[in-house]
């Protein structure tokens, strides 16, 4: 008996690397932006609303350095993804599962803005995770 993997088709493998780079640019700017949320807090920024009686509670500048690393972590991960690395490809789904974490718990300081930020995470776990394996040249050179 012999069975063969499905071929998709070549506009399919577009679609899908085309998904790849828009996580990549998504998860680049959403990195940036956690880089800037984070240095604003560690410097102490009044941007920052003052929420009395949150179940987190957390020091404004320790959560600074928590959205700082976080965010230069996503822009390292997404320069990986450009270059469509396997190890930037599944640490780019285990980071966007720790910003959409990091982003609930934002949500009493801007619901709106983490709750778009959670959307988009979200999506980007999405997109790497149902694109095709073949379309990354290391994976493919494997086999």
């Amino acid at each position: 008996m012999t069975t063969t993997a499905p071929r998709r088709s070549d506009k399919a493998e577009s679609a899908a690397g085309g998904l790849v780079t828009f996580s990549a640019v998504m998860l680049f700017i959403a990195g940036v932006l956690d880089l800037f949320r984070g240095i604003m807090a560690i410097a102490q920024d009044d941007i920052y609303v003052r929420t009395p009686n949150y179940v987190f509670k957390f020091d404004l500048t320790s959560w600074g350095w928590i959205q700082l690393i976080l965010g230069v972590l996503a822009i390292l991960v997404s320069i990986g993804l450009f270059a469509r690395a396997t190890w930037a490809r599944m640490t780019a789904v285990a980071l966007a599962g720790l910003l959409i974490i990091e982003n609930f718990l934002t949500i009493p300081y801007y619901p709106l803005w983490s709750i778009v930020l959670i959307a988009l995470y979200s999506f980007i776990i999405w997109s790497l995770l149902t694109v095709n394996p073949e379309s990354f040249p290391e994976e493919a050179a494997d086999r």
